[in-house]
């Protein structure tokens, strides 16, 4: 895969590439792979530049919206 910068910005070339392997990967670990950093070091990345990605968005349904289960909710409150 190439990427192609349009100027010199770090900046600008961090953020890209942070992306471009999220997309790539579609799991922050697998993406910390592929830049050869660390996973807490891709999230602080992805906390500086702002980065709005949503965990195995490319691998998920869009028809699928996962819930938030209380650990104290009975199996029956789950129907």
């Amino acid at each position: 895969m190439q990427i192609v910068l349009d100027n010199f910005n770090l900046t600008a070339a961090e953020r890209l590439l942070c992306e471009t392997a999220l997309h790539t990967a579609g799991s922050i670990v697998e993406a910390a792979k592929l830049l050869g950093i660390t996973r807490h070091a891709l999230k602080r990345r992805i906390i500086k530049h702002n980065i709005r990605w949503i965990r195995d968005a490319a691998r998920a349904p869009a028809s699928v919206t996962p819930r938030r289960v209380s650990p104290r909710a009975s199996p029956a409150s789950l129907r």
